[in-house]
């Protein structure tokens, strides 16, 4: 067994905080990283020591893998644990973690490496005796490529990229007119966030259920199957209520989905926790998805009904320790409600911006994963997960009883949130009959109705004698008191009197991309990824102007009106500002 007295959390937000929070049960130092965006936030707060490794971008300083490694080599770290996205499925960061001397919290590089590429993937569990999705299992390379799979496969296709993950680098086609577009996109996105723009095809179920498969490996060849999730319930691709176990699922199917997934590990000669996802199609048939080699955000839904704590069981398995259970018999139900800086009364638009307020729920079966608090910044450099709520019941029925109460006592406010969403789902008779499917979001509800609460009045704050600020020495983070004068009352420092406290607007989504006059504004703060039209040319209503990323979002604008492009303000790469003119068509 390895020694491991501290962790280094090469990740923010709520997984870091997770992650800390379970180092400290085992009694190790826990050390956290952070941008320049995130001197006040949450996980470094709780982590023993603090350092600071770059600007806010996330090439800067969460993806910054030299200055990642140098600060766990300033800070004596005996393992680095990668949380989930940026680095977590990274197999040549892994590598030089190794290569540091570092443990290194997750699968091995050669196991990343093998289901990271979702076509190399494909091809090792169907040598395994688990059936993929039927597609191709070469990526493809030209625009007549993906018209031949078409064929082949019929539509509607999926074109996605080769190691993507979570929706991105993802395009459905369901008309022959769209293939061109949909190759081009998937291949833009996947050279965005993956640095590889290839893609494959996939025949493209329709109205299938998500269902994954949590598992974990020691290094001593044990491997154990934890239950399955069903995160059916999902938009544009990306998950936002699972719950465990499904609703749908019978103890047969359970024990074939649970075999399939230790194959796969067993295919990867797989290390840790994982999770391999499958398709369910209406027959009950399921296909291999792809398999996910980290810890999931809703791994915590599986640790509501079993007991275990995987985040501990990582790092246990990490230092050579035995897996501290051998089977595992599930306990009720648990729900996870994502609550994302979004709108769901406009298309689930990204809301960046400051909490106001926040008030978590508590009470019998409550958990909240959260990396925020009220003042927090909800930035459009980072993933806009601003909480987890997981609820558990004795069965599924308490479980939707208890979701309600606690969504009924989550208060935030200062951005839009998916909390009215979550609401509404609870009362919708598919979701509660077990019937959803991944595109009833998209298809089967009218969510324009969903209102957002008002941010209240902020109270009065009294000037502090004593004041608290943080301060960096050699790039790490310490937190000092110093005590200065009082100033008078209605005076703000640097002698400046403040503007007049005012109610802050009831919330909606970020401004309308669009006014009546034909003024094409941007409706957040983000970077132009494509001009669909050069200036001078004609456009009907509803012609997609541009592409604008986001929030890690890809959101289409639209013209407003017919007209002619008399005005084009902006070019691919452009970041822009909220309410940024970009175009006026007349």
């Amino acid at each position: 067994m390895r020694t491991m007295d501290s962790v280094l959390i090469a990740n923010r937000g709520e997984i870091a905080v997770r992650v800390v929070r379970a180092a400290r049960e085992l009694g190790l130092r826990t050390i956290a990283v952070y941008s320049e965006l995130d001197r006040d936030a949450l996980h470094v707060q709780l982590a023993d020591e603090a350092w600071n490794i770059g600007p806010a971008p996330a090439a800067d300083s969460y993806l910054n893998i030299d200055a990642i490694l140098r600060v766990a080599g300033e800070s004596h770290a005996h393992a680095i644990h990668p949380g989930y996205g940026f680095l977590a499925e990274n197999a040549a960061f892994a590598q030089r973690v190794i290569d540091a001397g570092l443990i290194w919290v997750g699968p091995s590089p050669d196991a990343i490496t093998l289901m990271g590429d979702k076509i190399t993937s494909r091809r090792a569990v169907e040598k395994a005796g688990v059936a993929g999705v039927p597609g191709t299992l070469d990526p493809l390379g030209s625009v007549e490529e993906v018209e031949a799979a078409a064929a082949a496969f019929g539509l509607p296709i999926a074109v996605k990229a080769a190691h993507g993950g979570g929706g991105k680098g993802l395009r459905v086609v369901y008309h022959e007119a769209d293939l061109a577009a949909a190759f081009e996109a998937a291949r833009r996105e996947a050279d965005a966030y993956f640095s590889n723009p290839e893609v494959y095809v996939e025949k493209y179920l329709e109205h299938p259920r998500h269902i994954e498969a949590q598992i974990i490996v020691d290094q001593h060849g044990t491997g154990v199957f934890l239950g399955e999730r069903d995160c059916s319930l999902q938009r544009r691709h990306q998950k936002l209520i699972e719950e465990t176990p499904s609703p749908i699922i019978s103890p047969q199917q359970r024990k074939r989905i649970g075999e399939a997934a230790l194959k796969v590990a067993a295919a990867a000669r797989y290390e840790n926790a994982g999770t391999v996802e499958f398709l369910l199609d209406s027959k009950g048939d399921f296909y291999f998805l792809e398999m996910n080699t980290r810890l999931q955000v809703e791994h915590t839904i599986t640790e509501m009904v079993t007991g275990i704590d995987l985040a501990k069981e990582q790092l246990r398995v990490a230092r050579g320790e035995a897996l501290s259970f051998r089977s595992v018999e599930g306990r009720g139900h648990a729900i996870e409600f994502r609550i994302n800086a979004e709108d769901p009364a406009k298309g689930f638009l990204p809301s960046p911006g400051d909490i106001v307020e926040y008030r978590e729920p508590g009470g019998p079966g409550v958990r909240v994963d959260s990396g925020v608090q009220a003042g927090s910044a909800i930035s459009q450099y980072y993933d806009n997960l601003i909480a987890k709520l997981v609820v558990w019941g004795r069965d599924r029925n308490e479980a939707i009883e208890r979701s309600r109460r606690a969504l009924a006592e989550f208060t935030i406010t200062g951005v839009a949130t998916t909390i009215p969403f979550h609401v509404f789902a609870l009362d919708n008779p598919a979701f509660i009959e077990g019937r959803h499917h991944t595109k009833s979001v998209e298809e089967d509800m009218d969510l324009t109705h969903l209102q957002q609460p008002a941010a209240p009045l902020l109270p009065e704050e009294e000037e502090m004698a004593r004041r608290s600020m943080t301060v960096e020495v050699g790039g790490r983070r310490y937190e000092v008191n110093l005590w200065a004068q009082e100033l008078p009352a209605g005076v703000a420092p640097g002698g400046a009197r403040p503007g007049p406290r005012r109610r802050p607007p009831k919330l909606s989504a970020a401004p309308a991309a669009v006014s009546d006059e034909g003024v094409v504004t941007a409706p957040m703060q983000g970077t132009i990824v494509k001009v669909h039209h050069r200036a001078g040319e004609a456009v009907a209503a509803g012609n997609p102007l541009f592409i604008l990323e986001a929030m890690k979002m890809e959101n289409e604008i639209r013209s407003p009106a017919d007209g002619e492009i008399v005005d084009l303000r902006v070019e691919a790469g452009d970041k822009v500002a909220v309410g940024q003119v970009l175009a006026i068509v007349r």
